[in-house]
């Protein structure tokens, strides 16, 4: 039981930390999801086709399944959260 009560509390403890660090990220998946599909999305994505943006950045925002993807586990992860 105490090996029950151990393993229970520390998936308790580490669910309440991913919880809070979920809501804290509420504002930057807003902020995505207006991103996505955007005049500015699509200007910065033709930019990037024509080589215009910088060799080194990071250009995960700006691969159409990386955005959608992650909006997708969003909704599941809140179909998950309310039942």
């Amino acid at each position: 039981m105490e090996q029950l009560f151990d393993r229970a509390s520390e998936a308790v403890a580490e669910l309440s930390t991913a919880l809070d660090n979920y809501q804290a990220a509420q504002e930057a998946i807003a902020t995505l999801s207006g991103y996505y599909g955007s005049d500015e999305w699509k200007q910065d994505f033709a930019d990037d086709e024509a080589g215009l943006l910088p060799a080194d950045l990071k250009r995960g925002v700006l691969s159409e399944d990386g955005i959608w993807n992650l909006l997708a586990e969003v909704h599941e992860l809140e179909k998950r959260l309310k039942k």
